[in-house]
């Protein structure tokens, strides 16, 4: 009779030792590409300030812009693990995260907070030296106030999606102001898309949120999900994304610098989010990876890019 060999014994993932190996186990652990939520948005506000200016961005500004957009993100996640540290090390789907599992340390966590905060500040700081414009340094402190803010909500509101939403719905009007801060004055339009951000971010989070529902519930985090019930947290996440599609066709319908590009792409926008739904119909999460990465993606991208395209055919 064969012997039963026992199962092979698995080693915790090894802590880097170089400081490159650091921050290169930090990018991939903050997915660092997941920046295109954000900047193609980041990237329609300061083309649209340009054209309501009639006039081409400078490449100082796109590269301060591009740079502040990735500091920010970079500084908001950091924020993130090293505050969630203690709850991602209780819950199998992130037990495995750099700070959690141990293989980065808190402080090192901690350094590349201050490092990205202080570089965030000091690159709104460049919109001041070069263009005269002192509006993004003095709004750094407060950006990074809400960045932060989002880290710490789940553990007493359920509205924490809401607060992620905002914290990316600033994105559009930070560049517009870095820009030409008078175009938020003149028109409605940026404050339409930074509501559309705003719902889409949100019901988006919540469908994410369905992985965690019995560990945010034992642990006494305040997740939609994990409060108000799944379906309910579900039909939440819907109204939030018809409101989104409700922004994006305000948008496009009073501005003169959106056209039929960017009419397309609210039409595709919105089969996108019905295909988004459909994937987690029932409240599955078989595909939420698809539903959550890919398609908000494509989202992201397809519609800073048809907005930029019909901004830069208006002008």
């Amino acid at each position: 009779m064969a012997t039963p060999t026992a199962p092979p014994l698995t080693s915790p993932p090894e802590s880097p030792t170089g400081f490159a190996s650091k921050l290169s186990l930090l990018a991939a652990d903050i997915k660092l590409s997941h920046t295109v939520f954000a900047l193609p948005f980041a990237l329609l506000g300061a083309g649209l300030a340009c054209g309501w200016a009639q006039r081409l961005p400078r490449v100082s500004e796109v590269v301060l812009v591009l740079v502040c957009m990735v500091l920010a993100r970079t500084f908001a996640m950091c924020v993130n693990r090293l505050a969630d540290a203690g709850i991602d090390a209780k819950n199998p789907r992130t037990e495995q995260r750099a700070v959690a599992s141990g293989r980065l340390t808190r402080g090192f966590a901690a350094g590349t907070i201050a490092v990205t905060g202080l570089g965030f500040i000091a690159a709104t700081a460049g919109f001041w030296l070069l263009h005269d414009n002192f509006w993004p340094t003095a709004l750094a402190v407060p950006v990074l106030g809400v960045l932060a803010l989002y880290s710490v909500t789940k553990r007493f509101t359920w509205l924490c999606h809401l607060v992620l939403g905002f914290a990316l719905a600033i994105s559009p009007l930070a560049a517009a102001i870095a820009i030409e801060p008078g175009y938020l004055q003149a028109s409605a339009t940026l404050w339409l898309i930074a509501g559309m951000v705003l719902c889409w971010v949100a019901g988006f989070d919540v469908i994410y949120a369905l992985q965690d529902v019995g560990v945010d519930r034992e642990l006494g985090l305040f997740s939609m999900p994990a409060s108000l019930g799944v379906e309910p947290a579900l039909w939440i996440s819907r109204t939030l994304h018809v409101l989104a599609l409700a922004c994006l066709a305000g948008a496009w319908w009073i501005s003169p610098q959106l056209g039929v590009l960017f009419g397309f792409a609210v039409v595709l926008t919105s089969a996108l989010l019905i295909l988004e739904h459909a994937l987690v119909w029932r409240s599955a999460t078989n595909h939420i990876h698809m539903a959550f990465f890919t398609v908000n993606g494509i989202i992201s991208l397809l519609l800073g890019l048809a907005g930029l395209l019909d901004a830069g055919l208006a002008a």
